[in-house]
C-alpha cells in the first residue's frame, strides 16, 4: 500500500452505521440543529467586522457584489460537500472525503490543513470577541488592565512579529505605540489576551459535556443574533439615504489593483470570504446526525443560503446609512446605526450583544469541528490512538476536544488577529479546492456508487468552485503562502515520521478501496 491508497467507501459507510458502541459518537442532531450549527459558524466576524472594512478599503457599496462572488464560490464548494457528507456520513469532513477519493497522502494534507481553519479559526474569532467584550464591559464601567487584554506579539507590516506595546492614556484608552514611544500616557506591554482564553475554555468545557447540549446552547445564541441582524436590517432600511450608494462601484482613481473599481470587488470577495468560513463545519458532525443522507445537505446548503442573504442585506443597509469611507472601524455596524441619529440609538446595545453572542457561537462550532477531524485521523492510525478516545458517558471525543481547546486558548492569548485571519483563509480555501476536485474524481472513477445527494452539473459546478476558490487564494498576501508552506512542511515531517508506520490501511490492505 502506497501514498495514494484510498479507503474503502463501503467500509466507511459501514463504520458510519455502527451505533450504540462505546467508541462511536452519539447521533443526536437533526436538520434544524445542523442548519443552526452552520448559521452559528458563519454569522460572526463577517457581519460585525469585515463588511465595513472591505467596503471602506476595497469595494465601496459594491461590497454587496463581493459577497455575491464569495457566496458563489462557497455555494459550489457547498454542493460538493453536500454530496460527500450524504454519501460518507463520517466525522472528519474533507479529510475523510479526500481519503476515499484521492488517497492517504492527500487526506493527510487536508487534515493537517484543516487545523488552520478550525483550531486557528477558533483562536482568531476569540481574539475578535475579546475586543467587543472589553469595549462592552467598559461601557458598564468595568475597565480591564490593557496588559491582560492584548496579545504580547504584534505584526509590523506583513513580515515581522514584534513585542506588542500599547500606549495607555490617562483616561484608560489604549492605542498602538509609535516607534516604541508614547506622546502621552504610559507605555505598557501586552502580556496576554485573557478574555479570549477564558471564552475558549468555556466553549471547550461545553463541548466535552455533550454534542446535544452544545447544539442546544448554539441554537439559543443563533436565534438571538439572527433576530438582532434582522432588526438592524428591517429598521435600518427605513433610514437609508440612497445617495450613499452613488457611485455604487467607486472608480479606481489610483490605478492600484483592488482599490475600488471591478478589481476592488474581487479583492473584497477575498477579504469577506472569511465571513463564510465555518459552513463546512456542519460536515464534521456527519457521524452525529440522525439521518445524515437527508439532513447533511439540508444543513450545509440552508445555512449557507440564509447567511448569504443576510450578509447582502446587511451590506446594503450599512453602506446606505452612512458613506462607505466611515466604516473602516472595528465596530462598523455601530457606526452605521449612529449615522441614522437618535432614531436608531436604541439598537446600539443590541448590536454589541449580538456581536458578543455571535462571535462566541462561531468559536463553539470551530472548536467542535477540529476534534472530530483528529478523531477520524486517529481511527485511521495517522495520529496516536489517544486522539480517538470517546468519553464513556458523554460520547464526545473528549481528549481531542481538550487538546484543541488548550492549544486554541494559547494561540488566542499570544498571537494577533491579522496574522491568524490570513492563515485561516488560505487553509480553508485549499480544503474547498480539494473537496471539489474529489467530487470530479469520484464521478469518473466510481460513477455507479449510490449518492443520496448529487452535486448538479458535474464537472461544471466543482470546476467553478476550484477556479473561484483558487483565484481567491492567489489574491492572498505572499507571506501567507510562505506560512502555509512552512505549516505543510511540519505536517509532512510528522506524516513520514509517524503516520506512515502506523497507518491502518497499510497494516490491513483489506481496508482499501478499489
Amino acid at each position: 500500500m502506497g501514498l495514494w491508497s484510498r479507503k474503502s467507501i463501503a467500509l466507511l459507510q459501514a463504520e458510519a452505521a455502527a451505533e450504540g458502541q462505546e467508541v462511536s459518537l452519539k447521533r443526536a442532531l437533526g436538520a434544524l440543529n445542523l442548519t443552526m450549527l452552520g448559521i452559528g459558524a458563519i454569522i460572526g466576524a463577517g457581519i460585525f467586522v469585515l463588511t465595513g472594512t472591505a467596503a471602506a478599503q476595497y469595494a465601496g457599496p459594491a461590497i454587496v457584489l463581493s459577497f455575491v462572488l464569495a457566496g458563489l464560490g462557497c455555494l459550489f464548494a457547498g454542493l460538493c460537500y453536500a454530496e460527500f457528507a450524504a454519501m460518507i456520513p463520517i466525522a472528519g469532513s474533507a479529510y475523510t472525503y479526500g481519503y476515499a477519493t484521492l488517497g492517504e497522502f492527500v487526506a493527510w494534507i487536508i487534515g493537517w490543513d484543516l487545523i488552520l481553519e478550525y483550531l486557528f479559526g477558533a483562536a482568531t474569532v476569540a481574539v475578535g470577541w475579546s475586543g467587543y467584550f472589553v469595549a462592552f464591559i467598559k461601557e458598564l464601567g468595568i475597565n480591564l488592565p490593557t496588559a491582560w487584554t492584548q496579545a504580547p506579539l504584534n505584526v509590523i507590516g506583513t513580515h515581522t512579529l514584534v513585542r506588542n506595546l500599547m500606549c495607555v492614556a490617562p483616561d484608560g484608552t489604549a492605542v498602538a505605540a509609535s516607534n516604541g514611544a508614547c506622546a502621552a500616557g504610559v507605555l505598557t506591554p501586552g502580556m496576554i489576551n485573557l478574555p479570549a482564553m477564558v471564552l475558549v475554555g468555556l466553549m471547550t468545557t461545553l463541548l466535552v459535556i455533550g454534542i446535544r447540549e452544545s447544539a442546544s446552547f448554539n441554537n439559543v445564541i443563533v436565534f438571538i443574533k439572527v433576530a438582532i441582524v434582522v432588526l438592524v436590517i428591517g429598521f435600518g432600511f427605513m433610514y437609508v439615504k440612497s445617495g450613499n450608494w452613488h457611485p455604487f462601484i467607486p472608480p479606481n482613481s489610483t490605478g492600484e489593483f483592488g482599490r475600488f473599481g471591478w478589481s476592488g470587488i474581487v479583492t473584497g470577495a477575498g477579504v469577506v470570504f472569511f465571513a463564510f468560513i465555518g459552513f463546512d463545519a456542519v460536515s464534521t458532525a456527519a457521524q452525529e446526525a440522525k439521518n445524515p443522507q437527508r439532513d447533511m445537505p439540508i444543513g450545509i446548503l440552508a445555512s449557507l443560503a440564509i447567511c448569504t442573504v443576510l450578509y447582502i442585506l446587511m451590506a446594503l443597509v450599512m453602506t446606505g446609512l452612512t458613506h462607505y469611507d466611515t466604516l473602516n472601524v472595528p465596530h462598523p455596524v455601530f457606526v452605521a446605526i449612529a449615522a441614522a441619529g437618535p432614531a436608531l440609538a436604541w439598537l446600539g446595545v443590541f448590536v454589541n450583544i449580538g456581536a458578543i453572542l455571535g462571535l462566541a457561537s462561531v468559536v463553539l462550532v470551530m472548536l467542535m469541528g477540529q476534534p472530530r477531524i483528529f478523531y477520524s485521523m486517529s481511527r485511521d492510525g495517522l495520529l496516536p490512538a489517544v486522539f480517538g478516545k470517546v468519553h464513556p458517558k458523554f460520547r464526545t471525543p473528549y481528549v481531542t476536544t481538550i487538546v484543541t481547546g488548550v492549544v486554541a486558548a494559547l494561540v488566542a492569548g499570544v498571537f494577533p488577529i491579522d496574522l491568524l485571519g490570513q492563515l485561516v483563509s488560505i487553509g480553508t480555501l485549499l480544503a474547498f479546492v480539494i473537496v471539489c476536485l474529489g467530487v470530479m474524481v469520484l464521478r469518473y472513477t466510481r460513477p455507479n456508487i449510490p449518492r443520496p445527494f448529487r452535486t448538479p452539473l458535474v464537472p461544471i459546478v466543482p470546476a467553478l468552485g476550484i477556479l473561484i476558490c483558487g483565484f481567491m487564494m492567489y489574491g492572498l498576501p505572499h507571506d501567507t503562502w510562505i506560512r502555509l508552506i512552512v505549516w505543510m512542511a511540519i505536517g509532512l515531517i510528522i506524516y513520514f515520521a509517524y503516520s506512515v508506520r502506523h497507518s491502518r490501511i497499510r497494516q490491513d490492505p483489506g481496508l482499501a478501496g478499489d
